[in-house]
């Protein structure tokens, strides 16, 4: 049964007593079994699609006011409804839902005051022109309703995918499980922006505290009472970004020779952890298990009375890899000149939103037109170099 039924939102919840059928996919809202006219002046059956704007789990008024539909609406044989059909052809609004119509019709003030409003006067124009041949045609089936909602990684649905009309695009995504290693700094950050991806399972490696200067160069805010229960890092943002994403999964410890057949099975991995050789073990594992990778770090030291260095990216597939050694270090981080443990916020961020950036690009979302696999921003100039090319 529906939780429309239990909606907070009066307008979809009335959509639902009376009697459409109401289902919310990848952000948008979907009526089932509108009856129209065809081409051929025969009654067929089609579906509604419009953009859903939501605060919280609440609906806000509609914006755009246009919807699609799935088949081409007429008023008779060969007759289109002219007054609303604001353009013909093959579109995908959602994944696997593929409109032939994009229609636009506004009420006399101009704007839809809700959804109710915006589905029933297309419906009422739709339907009405089908109920001339067949008295009886009526999208109000009263038939039990489904969502998607238990099947989203979501907790609440993604109206900015919706709203952009990326949803399609937002599903390349979709491929997992994916594994962050590492939550001190760039990790966490890594977590903030693929949490807000469909995803379906994020996996986080990281053995130690979460202290107080963690919070201090982590996303989002912690409070006092939360640094004082001392959770581990996993832990702790698990239980932040599960109020978004239901698919994250704490491992409180660290990949090591003895864990590493923990990471077979995902799909991608961020290696967000200081240089070590361990660093070597990890990656090597990965790329002979075909596991792509994006590996992040950052040296940062006192420059001439301010703080200089380099913020690097490097991408490591199962076909690009002889990069690795001659890219990333494995040294322990104490005979590492180049690494120091000054993380700043700012940095931690720009590190984690290059490397997601260019994940997105490995999925398809992204254009990619250079394909670089490795990237750097040096933070006295500015520059932001890309080099390393497939092979």
């Amino acid at each position: 049964m529906s939780r429309l039924r239990e909606s907070p939102s009066p307008d979809l919840a009335r959509l639902v007593a009376d009697g459409y059928e109401v289902s919310i996919r990848h952000g948008h809202l979907v009526i089932s079994n509108v009856p129209y006219l065809t081409a051929a002046g025969d009654i067929a059956k089609g579906e509604v699609v419009s953009e859903l704007n939501v605060s919280g789990d609440t609906t806000v008024p509609p914006e755009p006011h246009t919807v699609y539909f799935t088949g081409v609406p007429h008023k008779a044989a060969s007759v289109p409804v002219d007054e609303i059909l604001a353009g013909t052809g093959t579109q995908e609004p959602i994944p696997g839902l593929f409109a032939e119509s994009y229609l636009s019709t506004k009420p006399a003030s101009g704007h839809y005051a809700d959804y109710y409003e915006k589905i029933s006067q297309y419906v009422r124009v739709i339907a009405g022109y089908a109920r001339t041949v067949d008295p009886r045609a009526t999208a109000r089936t009263f038939r039990p309703i489904e969502t998607e909602d238990d099947e989203s990684p979501f907790v609440y649905l993604d109206s900015a995918s919706a709203r952009a009309g990326i949803s399609a695009l937002s599903m390349r995504l979709a491929a997992g499980p994916i594994g962050i290693i590492g939550l001190g700094g760039s990790g966490s950050y890594i977590l903030d922006l693929v949490s807000k991806t469909p995803v379906p399972e994020i996996h986080l490696w990281d053995p130690d505290d979460f202290l107080t200067h963690n919070a201090f160069r982590a996303p989002g805010a912690a409070s006092l009472a939360q640094l004082s229960e001392r959770p581990t890092k996993v832990e702790y943002f698990a239980s932040q970004y599960s109020a978004v994403h239901r698919g994250i999964v704490a491992h409180p410890e660290m990949i090591d020779n003895s864990t590493l057949e923990r990471l077979d099975g995902l799909h991608f991995v961020f290696v967000a952890i200081d240089t070590s050789p361990l660093k070597r073990e990890i990656i090597l594992w990965l790329t002979k298990h075909g596991i792509p990778i994006i590996d992040v770090g950052m040296g940062v030291i006192r420059q001439q009375d301010a703080l200089g260095g380099i913020v690097r990216t490097t991408t490591v597939t199962p076909a690009d890899h002889a990069h690795v050694e001659r890219r990333i270090s494995f040294t322990d981080e104490r005979e590492d000149e180049y690494e120091r443990n000054i993380q700043l916020a700012d940095l931690n961020a720009l590190n984690a939103a290059i490397a997601v950036i260019k994940w997105k690009k490995l999925m398809g979302f992204y254009r990619d037109d250079l394909k670089e696999l490795h990237t750097t921003y040096t933070i006295a100039t500015g520059q932001l170099i890309h080099s390393e090319k497939p092979s």
